[in-house]
């Protein structure tokens, strides 16, 4: 399977687009099509996932399309569908349910409801009965517990997650895309940033913001024919382990990302390893999330990543591991782990705004520490 196009619209703060959500989504998807060189009527199928409210059948009428043939949704809250949409785009081509299929993301928090605050409800029940009156009630809170037992466990330090959030900030610089363009980060300002909840300062927070994403699936055959140097989709995984998704912080594996048997599923159909990996982009909802993810694919050991994810090892073109080249969620912008994606997709292609030299392995996961979650490899021409 090959990626056709890529298309993004502008990203605002959450809260400020001037656009409906649905007309989000329908403005990336033409945008993707503007770049794969197709016409709008040659998708027949759609992918998403966490939930998006952008009905497959309504694009399909908004769009023309002479006929709706797939259409699919990967379960889960958070960002750990991105790859896994992309996957199943790819799943729908093979088969032959479709022959052109988008997967999107797309988000107006204005028009609904904010992402980073605990629910707005007039009761509680269920798994929140046993957290709210706690006060554990936002993303951060949740996720913070578990990154705090994976830096007691393993001594991993504060300055690994700082590294993660510099590299983000830095590649940022260099992106007129990113919403951090010119609001650089130093170590100082880290440190100095208020907690939001132990161990993540400010800065070891995703951003939240509006707007949409889109990418193109074909065959791989097709992809030869069209303007953009053929970008490849070796491998993807979804899923996560034994009672991973056990309620209220019950999972008996907890300072995890997820991914531990996911990972090896991935390099096993991708046919690569970690080291093959010439770029890696990795979902940051909380900066631990990233640690625990570099550790439990490969890339670093636990004994390693005090040693190894520091700022120098995660820039591009130089350091020896290239993180988030494009700013990530942290610094680039908040689309669920999609725009990671495009991003992985762009180092393949040469595009990046922080290029890594001769890619020919491009590496992504998404959603660490929620389930199920996703992760793809892409690869040039010569990797096949």
């Amino acid at each position: 399977m090959a990626i056709a196009g890529v298309g993004e619209t502008t990203y605002y703060k959450r809260g400020q687009s001037p656009d409906p959500e649905f007309k989000l989504v329908l403005k990336a998807i033409l945008a993707a099509c503007e770049d794969a060189g197709i016409s709008p009527r040659e998708i027949d199928g759609f992918a998403s996932f966490s939930n998006d409210r952008n009905d497959p059948s309504r694009l399909s009428a908004a769009l023309g399309l002479a006929e709706l043939r797939f259409s699919n949704m990967q379960w889960g809250g958070g960002g750990g569908g991105a790859s896994a949409a992309i996957a199943n785009a790819a799943a729908a081509v093979v088969s032959g349910l479709a022959d052109c299929v988008v997967a999107y993301r797309g988000l107006a928090q204005g028009q609904f409801a904010r992402f980073g605050q605990g629910a707005r409800i007039p009761g509680v029940s269920g798994d929140a009965a046993y957290t709210l009156p706690y006060g554990v009630m936002s993303p951060a809170q949740m996720f913070a517990m578990r990154s705090t037992r994976l830096m007691h466990e393993h001594g991993i330090r504060q300055e690994a997650l700082r590294a993660v959030s510099l590299a983000a900030y830095h590649h940022a610089q260099n992106n007129p895309n990113a919403v951090m363009q010119g609001r650089p980060l130093t170590p100082e300002k880290y440190d100095d940033s208020r907690w939001i909840v132990e161990p993540f300062h400010l800065y070891d927070c995703c951003l939240e913001n509006d707007g949409a994403a889109a990418v193109i699936v074909v065959a791989a055959e097709r992809a030869r024919d069209l303007p953009n140097k053929p970008c490849y989709l070796l491998g993807a995984a979804i899923g996560s382990g034994y009672r991973d998704g056990a309620s209220v912080h019950n999972q008996p594996d907890y300072a995890t990302s997820t991914f531990k048997t996911v990972a090896p599923r991935l390099f096993e159909m991708a046919g690569v390893s970690p080291r093959d990996c010439d770029v890696v982009q990795s979902y940051e909802n909380f900066t631990g999330a990233v640690v625990m993810s570099l550790i439990e694919h490969g890339f670093v050991s636990y004994e390693e990543a005090n040693d190894a994810i520091t700022f120098d090892n995660l820039i591009a073109p130089t350091g020896s591991l290239p993180l988030n080249t494009s700013g990530g969620n942290l610094a680039e912008f908040y689309m669920h782990g999609l725009g990671l994606n495009i991003e992985a997709i762009r180092q393949i292609r040469g595009t990046s705004c922080n290029q890594v030299p001769d890619v020919k392995v491009s590496f992504v996961n998404a959603g660490p520490m929620v389930t199920p979650v996703s992760n793809a490899i892409f690869g040039s021409e010569e990797t096949l």
